[in-house]
């Protein structure tokens, strides 16, 4: 095939560029015949009579189709964000400008990959010789980087007999990172965020740890803590606020292997994961602490090193948002290996993995028991759903009375692996998956307000 031919077969296919006739004029065709074959019931006509009518009619549509705007006449600029949180809906403003001196009636797709909502065809109009804002709303489910090039439009003929399409080159990249409400609603309110977990950000017992301000006494502080010369002063009881030592270290391990690929309710669990991973990050980069992460399947993924300041949050999403799951099972004791040549202070550590995984790794033990020698261990988790749904369930046959033992028999052995791992000074968290964000948090207050680390 030849370029000219190609060219002529990629117009016909639609690809990039093309003309079609619109609904309008099958119609009138349609109409045109009928009414030729009622002629031919009540008088003869003849098939030369018949064909120069069609082609006279199809030669007057020719004449709408000179009216249309030409492609230069038409411009087009996207307005896509650079940086998008998955999940979350944005909006995208496309800027139409028309220099023809006809009305035009469009509908247009924008070149988004698969993993975005497509809300197309989107329909407008545009008056001539105007320039006109458009938007549409789209949300991206899966992280990663993308370049979006192409933008397709479809516009009609005055008439509306004909329809031209073009293909505007608009090339833009867009990063997608973790879902980050949650990290905004606890540096808004971290309070209010723990709340419905039951926890509270205490400060240290007994006046230890960093002062931090004088403020008016409320019902449950330490009556010890009041400051009694600013009571005096101030004719109103005022207490002394302590709050645990800034400048911790803090390592947020992520377990990228085979499991933590499996899907949720809201996507699999490395999403999840990353979510409760960066809102920590957040939590521990505000309180002063110095932050590093490390992700990890058989080998090392990403390792980002510690420093502290809320900038340093960017620095660890530009390097953890395009991380994936692998279909591998993570080998734990390179990353411990690699932690013990790279973590030289005393830090928390901070293990997202799947529990029921880790519990079957038995060299791991021997591992940590020397990393806990030098360092502070907590292992976060996410429930096994359906595993409990089964462990839980009434059954009313055979098969469904031994899907429950085995799975109540699971639940036994995870609970008897996890208090033998807690005898050797090993914490494990499991939460469901709404609720990992908060109770990684938690279990990171509680640890610092313990003076543990």
């Amino acid at each position: 095939m030849t370029k000219l031919s190609k060219n002529w077969w990629g117009r016909f296919l639609f690809q990039d560029r093309g003309m079609l006739p619109t609904k309008r004029l099958l119609i009138l065709f349609v109409i045109l015949s009928l009414g030729l074959t009622m002629i031919g019931f009540f008088s003869e006509i003849s098939w030369t009579a018949v064909i120069t009518i069609n082609i006279l009619l199809f030669l007057a549509s020719l004449v709408d189709l000179t009216l249309s705007p030409k492609k230069n006449e038409l411009a087009f600029n996207r307005q896509l964000p650079e940086q998008m949180e998955r999940g979350l809906t944005y909006e995208v403003k496309v800027k139409v400008r028309n220099r023809s001196r006809h009305r035009v009636s469009y509908r247009f797709m924008d070149g988004l990959p698969q993993t975005f909502a497509a809300p197309f065809p989107v329909y407008g109009h545009i008056q001539k010789e105007t320039t006109a804002m458009i938007s549409y709303e789209t949300a991206a489910r899966k992280r990663g980087q993308y370049e979006i090039r192409k933008f397709y439009v479809r516009y009609k003929s005055v008439w509306g007999l004909w329809e031209k399409q073009i293909t505007a080159d608009l090339p833009e990249t867009v990063k997608v990172i973790p879902d980050l409400t949650e990290t905004k609603q606890y540096l808004e309110d971290a309070q209010r965020f723990l709340l419905y977990e039951g926890s509270k950000i205490r400060k240290f017992e007994k006046g230890t740890g960093e002062f931090s301000q004088i403020r008016r006494y409320v019902p449950g502080d330490d009556p010890r803590m009041v400051n009694w010369r600013q009571t005096a002063k101030l004719r109103e009881v005022m207490t002394n606020e302590y709050e645990p030592e800034h400048g911790k270290y803090i390592t947020i391990l992520m377990d990228c292997g085979r499991m933590m690929g499996a899907e949720l309710a809201k996507g699999s669990r490395l999403e999840s994961v990353l979510d409760a991973a960066v809102a920590i990050a957040a939590a521990a980069l505000q309180k002063g602490d110095y932050v590093s992460v490390l992700a990890f399947s058989k080998d090392i993924k990403k390792y980002v090193p510690p420093a502290k300041g809320m900038d340093h949050l960017q620095t660890i999403l530009e390097a953890i948002y395009d991380v994936e799951a692998d279909p591998v099972e993570p080998n734990y004791a390179a990353v411990f290996a690699f932690l013990e040549t790279v973590q030289k202070k005393r830090s928390l550590l901070l293990l997202f993995s799947d529990v029921r995984t880790f519990l079957h790794e038995e060299t791991a033990l021997g591992y940590l028991q020397t990393l806990r020698r030098r360092h502070l261990f907590l292992i976060l988790g996410l429930e096994d759903g359906p595993l409990l749904e089964r462990a839980d369930d009434d059954p009313d046959t055979v098969q469904a009375a031994m899907v429950k033992s085995i799975a109540q028999q699971q639940l036994l052995f995870k609970k008897r692996e996890k208090a033998k791992w807690e005898s050797h000074g090993l914490q494990l968290i499991e939460a469901r998956e709404e609720s990992l964000a908060a109770r990684a948090i938690s279990g990171y207050i509680e640890l610092m307000n313990r003076n543990l680390l």
